[in-house]
């Protein structure tokens, strides 16, 4: 395999989510922050594969169930982070980062 790079040689950037369980509960601050190479401040931002943040900003508070992406000049698009609120009595979250098998996972109980 290949990781496509941008002609400057960056590497594309990354979504971070904060705090970094799935899925979200609304009562939470759900930040998403742009992070990598690329110009800080000039970060277009994608909700559902539409152009969605009109302010040029790094990150944001999140309050809707979505898809995400990023984007800096020269360095192309992050990788997407699909985000789910729950508004339940209870939710069962767990660690919002890749998960193998074999793997000891921390469970939240939130309610």
């Amino acid at each position: 395999g290949w990781c496509p790079l941008s002609p400057a040689g960056a590497q594309s950037p990354q979504l971070l989510l904060e705090p970094p369980w799935t899925p979200a509960v609304p009562w939470d601050q759900v930040t998403l922050t742009c992070q990598g190479s690329g110009t800080p401040g000039a970060t277009t931002w994608y909700k559902d594969g539409q152009r969605w943040w009109k302010e040029k900003r790094d990150q944001f508070v999140v309050i809707e169930s979505g898809t995400y992406e990023c984007e800096r000049p020269g360095t192309g698009l992050s990788p997407p982070i699909s985000l789910r609120f729950l508004n339940d009595l209870l939710v069962l979250q767990v660690p919002a980062g890749a998960l193998l098998e074999g793997d000891t996972v921390t469970l939240r109980c939130r309610g």
